[in-house]
């Protein structure tokens, strides 16, 4: 976790102070914040740090498989379970659980996990017996979380019962300078991992970087420097899709038969056609860039629902490689 701007130092102070004390944690900030990296810090910082750190993501599993993936499930409990299988909770034993993307998990799961907060026993599905599971709970969930609750769709007991400490990740927009010392850290890293001669970035980047919204904050900002990295000879590393882009080709001005010069235009719509079309491309690899490749993801930054940008991903070729990004890893 690297940075010195002050809202990040205070994320920083909190984590250290939240690692003393075994209660849960809800940590909200947008994707690419730093949430999971937090939870880390939190565990590995805490009393449990020589137990197990697991993981789990809400949004990655179907609304069936949640309570049997968290609580394990007893042989011939459902047609495939062939024999018993302990859970995530039973894995994470004297550790941390971590529930990422909690804004995902159906109601069915949110009922089984508040039974099992309420004292810590849970019964494996299918089973009678009665297990105990001491884990810490830190859970991380999108701003979106907090639309769910008004709107009825999380319960908010279960969000009390996880909301005992709260942990605000600022987005990267919001950290002044930050940036610049993070691409540093990422050009060093993917530099080494390929065997590359280390960069400096370019100082118009610098200036780029302290503009630009960041919708995707570290994670975007780490594929960009990865992609100018590999696809860039330059001594100095242009981070600006602008800078990055080949300069135009001009058509050679033609001679109208007065003999008066000037210049070859396309028609007004032809031209605005193709100067959407691109925007429309750049936008849309620059929106899965942001979010590693996965629609679901680039469907929230964008605010477009995920079949609408699944068109648009088709009708510029991009589908493909998008589908093949998206899949778990």
């Amino acid at each position: 976790m690297i940075g010195r701007s002050p809202r990040f130092l205070q994320a920083l102070a909190l984590i250290e102070r939240m690692a003393r004390f075994d209660a849960p944690v809800l940590i909200q900030g947008e994707t690419g914040t730093g949430k999971e990296l937090a939870a880390r810090a939190i565990h590995y910082q805490s009393p449990r740090r020589h137990a197990p750190f697991v993981a789990l993501n809400c949004g990655a599993l179907p609304e069936a498989l949640i309570e049997s993936e968290l609580f394990g499930v007893e042989r011939g409990a459902f047609t495939d379970a062939r024999q018993a299988r302990s859970g995530l909770v039973a894995a994470a034993e004297g550790g941390t659980l971590f529930l990422d993307e909690l804004d995902s998990l159906p109601l069915r799961a949110q009922v089984s996990l508040l039974r099992f907060l309420q004292d810590f026993t849970y019964r494996p599905v299918g089973g009678t017996r009665e297990c105990s599971g001491d884990v810490r709970i830190i859970a991380a969930a999108n701003p979106r979380f907090d639309q769910l609750l008004r709107s009825g769709s999380f319960r908010d007991d279960l969000a009390f019962r996880l909301n005992v400490l709260l942990l605000a990740m600022p987005p990267l927009r919001e950290r002044p300078g930050d940036a610049a010392l993070l691409a540093e850290h990422f050009i060093a890293r993917h530099a080494g991992h390929y065997g590359m001669p280390p960069r400096k970035l370019h100082p118009g980047s610098l200036a780029w970087m302290a503009r630009h919204p960041w919708p995707g904050n570290v994670r975007e900002l780490d594929n960009r420097v990865q992609r100018a990295l590999l696809l860039s000879d330059d001594e100095r590393l242009q981070l600006d899709p602008a800078a990055m882009a080949p300069a135009p080709t001009q058509d050679a001005p033609r001679v109208t038969p007065s003999g008066a010069r000037c210049a070859a235009l396309a028609g007004y719509h032809e031209a605005r056609e193709q100067a959407l079309q691109q925007f429309e491309r750049q936008y849309l690899e620059q929106l899965m860039a942001a979010a590693d490749g996965n629609v679901t993801q680039a469907a929230r930054l964008a605010g477009k629902e995920r079949r609408c940008l699944g068109k648009l991903l088709k009708k510029h070729g991009l589908q493909r490689a998008s589908g093949a990004a998206a899949q778990p890893h």
